[in-house]
């Protein structure tokens, strides 16, 4: 069944006196596929941009390359959609024979157009990840591939922490260890690392969650909304099967995915340029909201 979503999402920079404004890029439209259709999209940035070029980057992102009118002490961009998702029954589908029990290898075709996303990101000093990812494998018993996913997500989501954190880039997964706490962003990077080790091909995923209770009314109205991040895990025979760490989703409707990439720094949901003195910066704002709409 078809569940249709409402969705607004705003960026707001602020600053203490006009600032040349450089070219943005935009990544906020939700990825198209089979399982999920864009309906509607609307744009508006203020001040009013020079120029908008819609691409689709290394990835096949839909990205906006926008261009503000500068100088100028704001830049604001506000997307809304509105989305169609029958869902992802990641349990359901059956694998491939031959990656049925863990471990198992990747054919000669697959390995080459999963090159990336099989390469850790990150070094990994003292096995420290590795020592960390191999507990998951069954030790001496037969794992399935997919429960030691499903073992692992649910293992992060019952045994760290999450703290919300509004500066900019991501915990190395050593850090989050060592912390036992990080952010959605944190928690993604952390199992898409050690299952790579592990000889899964992996990938981060930006995009929206929706949380029922911003519907029934349990969360302020006031409460800024984020964007949210999980990843991906290629399973040949179900292909690419999403895996939320910091809810303990796989599947479902309620992801709603934007971005994908190699790690959490090419799937920023705004990135750009300005030039001026480092006192100019006020503070960004964000606001998402994901609204179910009623059968």
């Amino acid at each position: 069944m078809s569940v249709f979503f409402d969705i607004t999402h705003s960026t707001h920079y602020r600053y203490a006196r006009p600032v040349a404004l450089g070219e943005h890029r935009v990544l906020f439209r939700p990825r198209d596929s089979h399982d999920l259709r864009v309906l509607a999209t609307d744009m508006r940035v203020t001040p009013e941009p020079i120029d908008i070029r819609l691409i689709q980057d290394v990835y096949s992102n839909s990205v906006a390359l926008v261009q503000p009118q500068s100088p100028a002490s704001e830049l604001k961009v506000v997307c809304s959609f509105s989305v169609e998702h029958t869902g992802t029954r990641a349990l359901d589908f059956a694998l491939s024979p031959r990656v049925q029990n863990f471990p198992f290898d990747y054919d000669a075709e697959e390995q080459r157009m999963l090159a990336p996303y099989l390469s850790p990101y990150y070094d990994d000093p003292g096995e420290v990840l590795r020592t960390w990812a191999s507990q998951f494998t069954g030790g001496q018993r037969v794992i399935g591939t997919r429960d030691l996913l499903l073992v692992m997500t649910q293992f992060i989501r019952d045994t760290l922490q999450y703290r919300a954190r509004f500066d900019e880039g991501v915990q190395t997964p050593h850090e989050t260890l060592l912390l036992q706490s990080g952010t959605c962003r944190d928690f993604a990077t952390l199992m898409i690392e050690a299952i790579r080790h592990l000889g899964y091909a992996a990938r981060f995923v930006s995009g929206y969650l929706y949380t029922p209770a911003l519907d029934s009314g349990l969360q302020p109205a006031i409460s800024p909304g984020s964007t949210h991040a999980w990843l991906q895990v290629y399973l040949p025979g179900a292909g690419w099967i999403p895996f939320d760490p910091t809810n303990n989703l796989v599947g479902g409707t309620d992801l709603i995915r934007v971005g994908v990439a190699r790690h959490a720094s090419l799937a920023s949901p705004v990135s750009g340029s300005w030039t001026g003195a480092p006192g100019d910066y006020l503070g960004m704002e964000v606001d998402v909201q994901v609204r179910r709409r009623a059968p």
